[in-house]
């Protein structure tokens, strides 16, 4: 099966630049696509410097999309958001004011990435951070997700006024560079071995691939990619019920399952379903006290919202409109307008509903 391979090196224009990332593309980019994917064939997406952190949700989507191994290489820097002390990927017009609108928030590619076969998916990181950040992730690591094997490192803030060099994944290309992509922990090794000393030790990231015996998620992805969806959704569904008696109906554990089986409802092309299971999802962690802005709560109304998009009965999307505007206006999550589209086109599908 052929892999996918996203390359995605940013960092901000002007001032607020603490690393030159885009350097390090040119020597990804002469690397065969199959040996950065470790596959006989590979599809690679290249995205230097992107400007729309929504655009880089779309590509980054895609990737996972994917059914075969996917890697994904990240070279940039690591900022927290002034409201949330969240980290995001700083791009082209980020600046410190600016971080929630103009980055790419970390746990979108957690968010991405969950519904993936463990052991399919490897992420290849070079982060540099400010001095805020870098003291922030000395005690919370960075959260990639389970099921996703992870190796790179971060870098401590550079000296000032000075910008910090993509060591490390220029390392990883010219290993590769070889035509030849050994195990990763050895990649890895032998990345770290030839940057030691160049520069003053980071935080070494090393998250080898989980193990799949038994894995509840790997036995849905497998119906799901067999096209028996009613199948994954019933598996789905058992592990649900048995999170609801073993600890509650709003839990984290419950949660976790109506997402999944929300997420089985897009990929078997029901939307009706997917989008009244995240605005379900979206409105019990409101009942349990997350805040509006938190990122499972954006992340499930969005989500409710791109689905209430795909949805062409009229009636079910009337039906379902006010209860997406309610929660819209709650939770009107990072992109401007969100909630006048839902009204606006609530608002088109009652008047043609008058005039029929």
């Amino acid at each position: 099966m052929p892999g996918t391979v996203l390359l995605l090196a940013a960092s901000p224009v002007g001032r607020g630049r603490l690393v030159d990332a885009a350097a390090v593309l040119p020597v990804l980019a002469a690397v065969a696509p199959a040996v950065l994917a470790g596959t006989d064939t590979a599809n690679v997406v290249e995205l230097a410097d992107p400007l729309d952190p929504q655009a880089v949700l779309t590509r980054l989507r895609a990737a996972a999309a994917a059914p075969g191994p996917l890697t994904v290489f990240v070279a940039g820097q690591l900022q927290l958001d002034r409201r949330q002390r969240l980290p995001h990927l700083a791009l082209a017009r980020t600046t410190p004011a600016t971080v929630r609108y103009t980055a790419l928030p970390w746990h979108w590619f957690r968010e991405e990435l969950r519904l993936r076969p463990p052991g399919t998916t490897t992420l290849v990181l070079d982060l540099h951070t400010d001095t805020e950040t870098w003291e922030q992730l000395r005690g919370r690591p960075l959260d990639c997700g389970r099921g996703t094997e992870v190796y790179g490192r971060i870098a401590p803030p550079p000296r000032r006024r000075s910008v910090g060099r993509p060591s490390y994944m220029k390392a990883v290309a010219t290993v590769l560079r070889s035509g030849h992509r050994p195990p990763l922990e050895r990649l890895h090794e032998e990345a770290l071995g030839r940057v030691a000393g160049e520069e003053p030790a980071g935080l070494e990231l090393r998250t080898p691939a989980p193990l799949t015996g038994g894995d509840p998620h790997a036995a849905i992805t497998a119906a799901v990619q067999a096209g028996r969806h009613s199948d994954a959704d019933a598996l789905a569904a058992r592990w649900e019920e048995a999170a609801v008696r073993a600890h509650g109906p709003g839990s984290a554990e419950a949660l976790h399952w109506t997402e999944v089986r929300a997420d089985l409802a897009m990929l078997a092309g029901d939307p009706v379903r997917s989008c009244r299971t995240w605005l379900t999802v979206a409105a019990a962690r409101l009942a349990a006290g997350q805040a509006p802005d938190a990122p499972e709560v954006e992340a499930a109304v969005d989500r409710a919202h791109h689905q209430w998009g795909r949805i062409d009965d009229e009636a079910r999307a009337r039906e379902l409109g006010p209860a997406l505007v309610e929660l819209r206006s709650r939770v009107p999550g990072r992109r401007q307008g969100a909630l006048e589209d839902v009204a606006g086109r609530l608002g088109r599908l009652t008047s043609d509903q008058l005039v029929k």
